[in-house]
């Protein structure tokens, strides 16, 4: 098989009315945005493209803005952000999920200071011990060099007391600047392989795909493109919700495809990519570019 080979996303303008975006590893590398990313929502803007940036980072919306706004992309570009940091916090707050419904009132938070955004409002007490707590709410590794085993006190001590988690970002990992990062994804699969039961937010949830539609404002779903890097979370989420996808090859997949962002995958090859992973994009791109 042959996947359809984009240069820009200047090619599929007239086939689409909108588009939800993957940040790290489309837009961003976690540390700079790409060179052509403030150009190409420029260019969709200007042509009456409606965008809305979909990310599995476990911290609240406006915090996603301020780092975009650091790294040289106006908020004036885009349009709306949703993240699973903000799905967790509304379910937190709701309850209306039965295991959301369940959990106590103290949560452990096994990650970095800067996502506590993920408790605003909710009324958490946050315990400064497993052994304190109700539940674990796990938005990911404290140091960016960390990795899952440096949790493994912490996830054995919770799951012997029977702790239920919540994973705040589902991916397993992520690429900044050119180093792999471990996200809340990896500790929790550990944490399942423990015997401990773990509640997801984000993608490829279709429940996350279905809220970004409605915010579009698109009813017609085959007008609305996926642009993501991963394909176990956003083209496998894509898929399940109806929608067609592109595959920014230049992201996380870029290794195995023996490529680096901005160059262009060997179709063949990633179709045999995306086959063995089970998750069949509709194009691939070699970055955020027009």
């Amino acid at each position: 098989m042959r996947l359809r080979a984009l240069s820009g996303l200047r090619e599929v303008t007239e086939e689409f009315d909108g588009f939800i975006l993957d940040l790290w590893g489309v837009v961003h590398d976690g540390a700079n945005a790409y060179p052509q990313s403030a150009d190409t929502f420029k260019n969709l803007k200007a042509a009456g493209k409606r965008t809305l940036l979909l990310s599995n980072a476990p911290r609240r919306a406006y915090a996603l803005d301020k780092a975009m706004a650091r790294m040289g992309i106006d908020r004036n570009l885009y349009g709306e952000v949703l993240s699973s940091g903000e799905a967790t916090r509304d379910a937190l707050i709701a309850r209306s999920d039965p295991f959301f419904a369940a959990l106590g009132q103290r949560a452990y938070h096994l990650g970095p200071e800067r996502d506590r955004s993920v408790f605003d409002d909710t009324g958490l007490k946050i315990s400064t011990s497993v052994a304190e707590a109700d539940f674990i709410v796990n938005t990911g590794p404290d140091g960016l060099d960390d990795i899952v085993e440096d949790y493994a006190d912490v996830l054995l001590a919770a799951h012997a007391r029977g702790l239920p988690m919540i994973c705040a970002n589902p991916d397993l990992v992520v690429i900044r600047a050119g180093q792999p990062i471990v996200c809340a994804g990896a500790i929790a699969k550990k944490y399942e392989s423990l015997g401990g039961v773990v509640a997801y937010r984000g993608k490829p949830d279709p429940a996350v795909f279905e809220l970004a539609i409605s915010r579009l404002g698109i009813a017609d779903r085959r007008r609305i493109a996926v642009v993501g890097d991963a394909l176990d979370t956003d083209i496998k989420g894509a898929r399940a919700s109806g929608l067609p996808s592109i595959w920014c090859t230049g992201g996380i997949h870029a290794e195995a495809l023996g490529v680096s962002y901005g160059v262009a995958a060997d179709p063949i090859k990633a179709a045999a990519l995306a086959e063995i992973e089970g998750h069949m994009p509709d194009a691939i791109i070699p970055g955020f570019v027009w």
